[in-house]
């Protein structure tokens, strides 16, 4: 599970941020934990630490909708990055990314094609979602 803390780096940006992202990962798993459940708790841990980051969840009734297609589009293009990622890193087959992200088998082949393609554009790597 060495691939957690660079999952986390490539996706924060932060050696601080990446600590703290893997930290909470282990404190909601346990030693039994298989790999695919640590990967998924380490996925909610991300949108719960961006969601927090971003004030979603403000007590601003005429901002909800706002605030939940940008969560909306946060979570799928974090997605589409920890799919290229799992796929690079921890060199997951398509199978496993898919039972993690919990996606179908054929969005996550399209994630990948249209992830590593903006890898290359420097659209998705570039900064750091916020």
């Amino acid at each position: 599970m060495d691939d957690i803390y660079s999952l986390a780096y490539w996706l924060t940006g932060s050696e601080f941020e990446a600590t703290e992202l893997v930290n909470n990962t282990y404190l909601n798993v346990d030693n039994e934990s298989s790999d695919t459940e640590v990967f998924k708790a380490f996925r909610l841990c991300y949108f719960e630490s961006t969601s927090s980051e971003d004030g979603f969840g403000s007590p601003e009734t005429s901002r909800i909708l706002e605030q939940t297609l940008e969560q909306s589009l946060i979570k799928h293009s974090a997605d589409i990055r920890l799919t290229v990622l799992l796929s690079a890193i921890s060199r997951l087959k398509h199978q496993a990314i898919s039972q993690i992200i919990g996606k179908p088998l054929d969005t996550v082949r399209i994630w990948l094609s249209e992830g590593r393609k903006s890898l290359v554009e420097g659209v998705l790597f570039n900064s750091k979602i916020n």
